[in-house]
C-alpha cells in the first residue's frame, strides 16, 4: 500500500474513532440494529465494538468487534479493487468472519458513515 493510501486510511480511521457510542450502523437487507458500543480489544489488539440484539436476553446484547488491523485490510482490498466483498472477507479475514459473520457489514456500514464505501448489491460494497 503506498503512501497516500496510507494517509487516506489515517484519516478514514480518524473518522471511525469520532463515531459516538449509540450510533447505529447501517446493515443491508436485515432489521436487526448495530450500535457502537466504543472501543475494547479483540483478538489481542484495539477494536472498535459494537451490540448486535441478543433474543434470548434482550437486556444483555452481544458484543462483537472489529480491530483497526481489520478495518485496514478491508480498507486497502476497498481502495485496490473498488470493492469490498464478502467472498473476499471470508478468505482473508477468516478471525474476524469466525467471530461473526455480522462484522462483514459492520465494517461496510462503518465505511458507509464515513462516506468511503456504499452498498450496491449482495455481498458487495463500493468506493465512494
Amino acid at each position: 500500500m503506498g503512501d497516500v493510501a496510507a494517509e487516506d486510511f489515517d484519516v478514514v480511521m480518524a473518522s471511525i474513532v469520532l463515531l459516538p457510542k449509540g450510533t447505529y450502523i447501517p446493515k443491508p437487507q436485515s432489521n436487526e440494529s448495530s450500535k457502537i458500543f466504543g472501543w475494547g480489544m479483540r483478538r489481542g489488539e484495539k477494536a472498535l465494538v459494537y451490540e448486535i440484539p441478543n433474543h434470548t436476553k434482550q437486556e444483555k446484547p452481544h458484543k462483537k468487534g472489529i480491530t483497526i488491523t481489520e478495518f485496514k485490510l478491508a480498507y486497502e482490498v476497498l481502495i485496490s479493487t473498488g470493492k469490498f466483498t464478502r467472498a473476499w472477507f471470508q478468505k482473508h479475514m477468516p478471525a474476524c468472519n469466525k467471530e461473526g459473520a455480522c462484522n462483514y457489514t459492520s465494517i461496510g456500514g462503518v465505511f458507509e458513515l464515513v462516506g468511503s464505501a456504499e452498498y450496491v448489491d449482495k455481498g458487495v460494497y463500493q468506493r465512494r
